[in-house]
């Protein structure tokens, strides 16, 4: 079987690499995202998956829209049977669809129909989700909507960051792969409809989502900080700067007014929320060099005390 797999997210990485020798399967090509300009000087740097695809002796071709009339003829000139695709980044028209004999199929990290959409990893935290996964899907012309082939799922552990789950559902992809693989290649692979009724959707994360509502109880800030940890990241104002937060944060009985800081010694910060506080341990002015509470005290000539507000 001809495959090309379409992918620019680190977390499609160890994917290409259990696509690469799996009994039964050519991998043909890789396609990923453009190289994009970066750091100050903006140079010039490729994706990560680019490197390792380079590194294995791989064609890689990186077109601007892969609709393009030039990259659909490239793309059919590839002769691939099946199309696997991961956080690539481009949505797939129907004319990429109808191309391979077998179709077009999805790694997604979430169990669907549970958070379609760009940024599933930080809202099965985010929503207090006890478990998440790699649903392996056909791809169809609505975001995430593809009958399912298989899934695979993991729990989500105490204290997880949207940073370690990443990680770990990185590498529960290829599992999941390589367990849907044999059905394709024998033509028994199912396809179970998904309940429209239980999806939900999500937008592509800006910094701006990182803005942390003190209105909102404990439970919910201290996932949301794990959850944006590292991106967006989470933050509030202070003395009109931006206060970065981080994880780990603890949970507390206390009360006050929501943002309130009801105490700044030693290696907490707490602060009061809608219900609940919560205690930080590292914070960083923008800018600045991330701190310990205890550090960042003592650097700030007492500017924080209780009864000051934070947002």
């Amino acid at each position: 079987m001809r495959v090309v797999y379409m992918a620019t997210g680190d977390i499609a990485i160890p994917s290409l690499h259990r696509l690469i020798g799996f009994p039964g399967i050519e991998l043909v090509a890789v396609y990923t995202q453009p190289d994009r300009p970066f750091g100050r000087k903006l140079e010039l740097h490729p994706p990560e998956i680019k490197t390792h695809a380079q590194a294995a002796g791989l064609p890689v071709f990186q077109p601007e829209r892969l609709s393009d009339p030039e990259a659909l003829e490239a793309l059919r000139g590839l002769q691939p049977d099946l199309i696997v695709v991961m956080a690539y980044g481009q949505i797939l028209r129907r004319a990429v669809l109808k191309l391979p004999p077998l179709g077009c199929i999805n790694l997604h990290a979430s169990l669907l129909p549970r958070h379609r959409g760009a940024s599933p990893i930080q809202a099965a935290i985010r929503e207090g989700d006890s478990e998440t996964g790699i649903t392996v899907m056909h791809v169809a012309p609505a975001l995430d909507s593809g009958d399912v082939i298989h899934a695979k799922s993991i729990p989500i552990l105490p204290g997880e960051t949207g940073g370690s789950l990443h990680d770990r559902l990185a590498e529960l992809a290829p599992e999941a792969l390589a367990e849907a693989l044999p059905g394709l290649l024998s033509g028994t692979a199912p396809r179970t409809p998904q309940d429209a009724n239980l999806a939900t959707y999500l937008g592509k994360l800006s910094r701006e989502d990182g803005a942390l509502d003190w209105t909102r109880p404990a439970t919910d800030i201290e996932r949301w900080i794990r959850a944006f940890d590292p991106w967006p990241g989470t933050y509030t104002e202070w003395q009109g700067q931006k206060l970065k937060l981080f994880p780990p944060v603890g949970l507390l009985e206390a009360s006050g007014r929501p943002g309130e800081i009801l105490q700044a010694e030693g290696d907490d910060l707490v602060v009061a929320c809608g219900t609940g506080a919560i205690a930080l341990r590292e914070l960083q002015i923008e800018g600045r060099k991330r701190l310990d509470v205890r550090a960042f005290l003592a650097g700030q000539r007492d500017a924080l005390q209780p009864g000051h507000q934070l947002g």
